[in-house]
């Protein structure tokens, strides 16, 4: 088989730029004002919200990561990627607590939760957030299609030539744009999930050609070797459910779908698609391991292994195919966190400080500004990091903590703004110093451990309690207002009277909504209906993830 990058790939990649980028532009006609830019003026089927919840969680640190994992560990490394796998039928208890608030960002509930000053802080960090997610999701896709190409793609031109297309069809297309190639995009990361299974495996002898070569441990589900003990999957759990409620562009994944169910649908079984391709790329590690053998070779990093596969299993075209996959993955994430940034500054700093009552043209355009130059920041710091999964790690870890105010603003009536920060600051301060207390020095990203991580999250809690309690309760009526909105659903085809109805009265109540008001009868009234919704969906994705699992076993049985 020829290796390399021959003509036929580099056509396949330019037809898929030119494809995807006029697909894009010529969306751009259903944008007519701010609202359909930021959130498609919540239009979107549940497919298409399927296809951005999967979209725009997968990126190539992802698949390489894992790979290079099962590659060098065994199958049972999946559990770095499965981490949330416990917490995903939480998301559709969560994601209607965004299309509910009525916003376009996760910042403007935060204001109106906590106020003006609380949502400027957390929107220095949402930004933050996509200049930094931007920046390694460029570079991770730089990095790998430079070694499916043999270096004759380089790492930056990569990163240019990516951001080039996706900034031309978000800017003038918005989340619609967005959204819609999501959904083309997503078809191609399943296709880079799969496609080099049948090829390797025919190339090591099949299942049983591989168990001959490779430790027996390699094919168990669960190894306790790897150190992912039930107290380490706890707080990965935790890390997940908590730092999934502030991530920014969580409005945009749940609350841009026509009903509150295409939003729940898609946040949660958006997931489930890449908790189940996650299986192709822990597989795809072993048939590497396999193949290396066989050919007498050896890789001095496992993280090459999704590479090396692409050069020696794919012909002609089919390389041109993956590193098209490979820039669909990152694309579709770059693009939504571009669109939500200029949202991001749009609404929050640009409509609260710069200019109190702009058109909705100006919001448009200054969205679309906006959004560019910030991403081009995310190029810039694209171009100066080196380790892309040390950045990911960073991220993750800070949202977790931002994730205390948000959370527990839902969860409890009582958070106020004064708890909220002390809640926060007293996570970052404490993880950080516990961090610094093991490794002897001070570093910005510390490799994560469960410990620092568990211990920063219980006292940011208690101090978002303590605080609270001690401190001034936010205005009554401000605080009812949030929380009815809580109480009724948003979907517009049902209101009546000018007024949305009471989700109680559909079945739609909110488990998760003021936990303490659990321990009044008031709450239990009619409890099985008034809370249908929820836990018949929670229900079936606890059998989703048991089915998940289930799968997994069966493929490891095979010999």
């Amino acid at each position: 088989m020829e290796n390399g990058f021959n003509w036929l790939d580099t056509l396949v990649v330019v037809v898929y730029f030119l494809g995807i980028t006029g697909y894009g532009l010529w969306l751009t006609k259903k944008v007519k004002n701010s609202d359909g830019f930021f959130r498609g003026n919540r239009s979107f089927s549940k497919w298409i919200m399927i296809a951005q919840g999967f979209g725009a969680g997968t990126h190539s640190e992802n698949f390489v990561a894992q790979t290079g994992a099962s590659f060098q560990m065994g199958f049972a490394s999946i559990w770095y990627q499965w981490k949330n796998m416990a917490i995903t039928p939480f998301y559709w208890l969560i994601a209607p607590w965004y299309r509910r608030s009525e916003r376009t960002t996760v910042g403007e509930i935060v204001e109106d939760r906590y106020g003006k000053g609380m949502a400027l802080f957390y929107t220095i960090f949402a930004i933050l957030f996509f200049i930094f997610a931007q920046g390694a999701m460029l570079k991770g896709a730089g990095k790998v299609i430079s070694v499916a190409t043999s270096n004759m793609i380089s790492t930056d031109g990569v990163v240019y030539a990516m951001t080039i297309a996706f900034i031309v069809y978000s800017f003038f297309g918005g989340l619609v744009s967005s959204a819609y190639a999501t959904f083309i995009q997503g078809l191609m990361i399943i296709i880079l999930s799969i496609m080099l299974i049948p090829l390797g495996i025919g190339e090591v002898g099949g299942v049983s050609g591989m168990r001959e070569v490779l430790p027996s441990n390699f094919f168990d589900l669960f190894s306790p070797e790897l150190g992912i003990g039930a107290f380490t999957i706890a707080m990965l759990a935790l890390n997940g459910v908590i730092g999934i409620t502030a991530q920014p562009h969580m409005v945009s994944m749940c609350a841009t779908g026509r009903t509150e169910r295409d939003g729940r649908l898609g946040q949660t079984y958006g997931s489930f698609v890449k908790r189940t391709v996650t299986i192709g790329w822990a597989f795809t590690g072993l048939i590497v391991a396999a193949l290396v053998i066989k050919n007498g070779q050896n890789l001095h990093d496992p993280e090459m292994a999704f590479g090396y596969a692409t050069r020696e299993l794919l012909f002609p075209g089919l390389t041109g195919l993956m590193v098209a996959s490979i820039l669909a993955a990152n694309m579709s994430s770059a693009s939504n966190f571009m669109v939500n940034t200029g949202a991001l500054f749009t609404q929050n700093i640009y409509k609260g400080y710069i200019k109190k009552a702009p058109t909705d043209k100006e919001l448009l355009w200054i969205g679309r500004v906006s959004s560019l130059l910030l991403t081009l920041l995310g190029v810039l710091f694209a171009l100066y990091i080196h380790s892309v999964l040390h950045a990911f790690l960073f991220i993750e870890t800070i949202a977790a903590f931002m994730g205390i105010m948000i959370f527990g603003g839902v969860v409890w009536k009582r958070a106020n703004r004064y708890g909220a920060i002390a809640g926060v600051l007293t996570s970052y301060i404490l993880y950080y110093w516990l961090n610094y207390l093991h490794s002897g020095s001070l570093e910005i990203v510390y490799k994560w451990r469960p410990e620092p991580f568990g211990w920063a999250m219980l006292a940011g809690f208690a101090m978002l309690v303590i605080v609270s309690y001690i401190t001034k309760a936010e205005p009554k009526e401000k605080i009812d207002k949030f929380f009815d909105n809580m109480l009724r659903l948003s979907d517009e085809d049902r209101i009546q009277n000018g007024q949305k109805p009471l989700a109680a009265k559909m079945g739609h109540d909110l488990l998760l909504l003021d936990l303490p008001s659990w321990f009044t009868k008031e709450r239990w009234k009619g409890f099985p209906k008034r809370y249908r919704e929820d836990l018949v969906g929670f229900l079936y994705a606890w059998l989703f993830v048991g089915g998940l699992i289930l799968l997994a076993w069966a493929i490891l049985q095979i010999h």
